[in-house]
């Protein structure tokens, strides 16, 4: 089926040489790889594909009449202040704020909640096109000194450096190769742990964000302000498991280091601790030695994911999924490590996704339920009910406050608020919520639209969530165009949210936009990740044609008009279903996306993934994995359809030069793939579907792309999308 705005011309392709030599055999299955030399960012070759692809999508998007309109609105609605919730360190409190198109938020700091705020650090002087970006910054105890991570061009790798607060003056501290890193000070302000890799061996590629090779042997370690990195105290290495990763966490009380080891994006986890006040000449006498810390095994397997909420002296509270895989609070003493008892057993049906200790022995605790956010205030030492705090139906994205604190801020969004921070007060006999900040969006008016959530079967059955945002009081009648987005992985769950592009959408295109809660992700705890893991990975896929069949059956849109979208676990999502449902769907987004489901492990950290996806090494998990995997499943739909004119839909692949988290292999080998089948290996090929991939300069996986270039990207990507469904602009 064609869209409804074929291309006036047909496309060109670039021609990308196949190199039918490159076949590799799995457990005896012969898998030809002709692109594989597009693996190699650095060759030439590859990076004139790059630039002819470039050139290409250029001249599709200049055809799409409504790509300015796009970016000057989007542009415009986004120049409006935005906050993050404050957070108090020392007699000092910290917010991060965006005075509206600054490429990068800025850390402010003030002495009180309505004293003077002074710019502490703002990255947008640290470049001239707004490409570095904050990443883990974290305040000392004292509030003395700020450290802070430095991302270049959206790469994964991080920089961190030292600032003093009262003067803002920066120390000659500079650590480098860090990633996947938190930072956590010890109370002293000496110093502060971080995780980072070896460096890269004399030879080895060092243009940091743009390698391919695996990220292996990360190592915990512990700074000394003012010394060299050199002279940095290892804490903990394990060398006989080069894929493990560390991060470290100090406790509130300041006496204990607690370590987490993760050996995959599973939710499990190890947990060791050290008694710093036991060293007998501190962290400093370490210095020099080639001993690690004398680290004590709490939790030595990975059978359960374990989060230390609190602790009094040796008495640990942690959330866990242990026996309850939509998560509970547990207590230990550290002194009978073999005896755990629940403080607050697992709900029936809702997750509990955070518990946040206040006000001395009080937790708030945040559940999900439907994929909404629901908030209750708890004693932490029985669990038992205080009292509900009343929030909107919408999604909870930061609870700020320590155990110390007697108030807390609460930062809400939903589909239709752009961000409102709360202040809750809980010194009062009942607690007290007052808006402290609430985020305003020019020219925007909620009351034109409306939330729906439905239910919906999945093709075995499954009861699936799905929120649907549009205007209101439109008919049924499947003339609208609409938006699809999906993720279904990771245990990650999609939960509202406010989004400017995704508003002018509904505005000025009078789309539908709508979030399939598919399983694999977190919206049910994790039986529904698992439930779309290893060899179940099909039903995210079934999860999300279903829905875009319930959409289309309800009369929401019509398959010429309905656009799907997806990022990262997201991308492949999207690729599965052009593959398996081309005739579904009138135009497909997938960004930064894994598609070669037999490699993925090689490169990067993509060995983590292999705890929802199997690995290809493994003969069972090979045959789940290529059964699916976008870049083996390319066929022509008009060889089968009986309707010859059946063909994929139009497609942009969206990646970026320094996305090291999925590398753009992934994109640009199934770019070519594409192209090839469908598009330049026939004469007369009833491909008239652009399919096309934009490529981002100086941009990583997502996090930290300057406000301009989220702009410009979604301007690319909708107008494309409106050409392509045939919407038109309302004023």
């Amino acid at each position: 089926m064609g869209s409804i705005s074929a291309m006036d011309v047909p496309l060109q392709y670039p021609v990308a040489r196949r190199d039918e030599s490159v076949v590799d055999n799995y457990h005896g299955v012969d898998v030809p790889d002709p692109y594989r030399w597009l693996e190699n960012p650095d060759a030439e070759e590859v990076k004139e594909f790059v630039q002819k692809q470039v050139h290409l999508t250029d001249s599709v998007l200049k055809t799409c009449d409504t790509r300015e309109k796009f970016r000057e609105k989007i542009t415009k609605l986004y120049d409006h202040p935005r906050y993050e919730a404050p957070f108090r360190r020392g007699d000092k409190y910290f917010y991060f704020h965006n005075t509206g198109l600054q490429p990068q938020k800025v850390l402010y700091v003030q002495d009180s909640l309505d004293g003077k705020a002074e710019v502490l650090l703002d990255p947008n002087v640290l470049s001239e096109d707004g490409t570095v970006s904050l990443k883990a910054s974290t305040v000392s105890e004292d509030a003395k000194y700020l450290a802070y991570g430095l991302s270049f061009s959206g790469s994964d790798w991080v920089t961190i450096k030292v600032m003093r607060v009262d003067d803002k003056t920066v120390e000659s501290d500079t650590l480098l190769w860090a990633k996947f890193t938190s930072i956590s000070w010890t109370h002293d302000s000496k110093g502060f742990f971080y995780s980072r890799y070896p460096a890269p061996k004399e030879g080895e590629k060092l243009d940091a964000g743009t390698e391919t090779s695996s990220n292996l042997n990360h190592e915990l370690y512990y700074h000394l302000i003012g010394s060299n990195q050199s002279e940095d105290i290892l804490c903990w290495k394990d060398p006989d498991y080069p894929k493990y990763s560390f991060s470290a966490e100090v406790t509130d009380d300041g006496k204990y280091v607690l370590m987490y080891t993760h050996e995959s994006c599973d939710p499990v986890n190890k947990i060791y601790y050290c008694d710093m006040s036991t060293l007998p000449n501190g962290l400093e006498g370490h210095r020099g030695q080639k001993d690690l810390l004398p680290f004590v095994k709490l939790i030595d397997n990975f059978d359960a994911c374990y989060n230390a909420i609190a602790n009094d002296d040796t008495v640990f509270t942690f959330l866990t999924n242990k026996d309850a895989p939509k998560y509970k609070l547990i207590r230990v003493d550290l002194k009978e490590p073999s005896t755990w008892t629940d403080v607050l057993q697992e709900a029936e049906k809702d997750v509990l996704e955070s518990a946040v200790p206040v006000n001395g022995n009080q937790i708030i605790v945040c559940y999900l339920s439907d994929v909404k956010h629901v908030l209750q205030l708890r004693d932490l030492q029985t669990g038992s009910l205080l009292h509900h705090l009343p929030i909107d139906i919408g999604t909870v994205y930061a609870i700020s406050a320590r155990r110390k604190d007697s108030t807390a801020f609460i930062e809400f969004a939903s589909f239709l608020t752009p961000v409102i921070i709360y202040q809750c007060n809980l010194g009062t006999e009942l607690p007290d919520m007052k808006v402290f900040r609430e985020i305003v969006v020019p020219e925007f008016d909620r009351t034109n639209f409306i939330v729906n959530q439905v239910f919906f079967h999945s093709k075995d059955g499954t009861q699936i969530p799905m929120f649907i945002v549009s205007r209101k009081n439109i008919l049924l009648d499947g003339s609208h165009p609409c938006l699809l987005y999906g993720y279904g992985g990771f245990n990650v769950s999609i939960t509202s949210s406010f989004s400017i592009s995704r508003i002018v959408l509904a505005r000025h295109l009078g789309a539908i936009f709508c979030i399939a809660n598919i399983r694999g992700g977190g919206e049910y705890g994790e039986e529904w990740h698992k439930a779309g893991c290893f060899a179940k990975k099909q039903n995210v896929f079934d999860d999300f044609i279903s829905a875009a069949e319930y959409l289309v059956s309800a009369g929401y849109t019509q398959p010429q008009k309905l656009c799907i979208e997806g990022g990262s676990n997201g991308g492949l999502l999207i690729g599965a279903c052009i593959n398996q449902r081309p005739d579904l769907f009138g135009c497909a987004l997938a960004h930064v996306g894994v598609m070669d489901m037999l490699r993925f492990h090689k490169f990067t950290i993509g060995h983590a993934w292999t705890s929802d996806f199997g690995c290809s090494d493994k003969e069972e998990e090979f045959h789940w994995l290529v059964k699916y995997s976008p870049l083996h499943n390319v066929r022509r739909p008009w060889e089968k359809s009986p309707d010859q004119s059946c063909q994929y839909p139009p497609t942009m692949l969206l990646t970026a030069d320094h996305d090291d988290r999925v590398v753009p292999l992934h994109s640009l080998k199934f770019l070519a793939t594409l192209q090839y089948v469908l598009c330049t290996s026939l004469e007369k090929s009833p491909q008239t579907n652009p399919i096309i991939g934009r490529i981002e300069c100086k941009a990583g996986h997502g996090a930290g792309m300057p406000t301009q270039k989220l702009a410009n990207e979604a301007a690319d990507r909708y107008s494309f999308m409106a050409k392509m469904v045939g919407a038109s602009w309302i004023d």
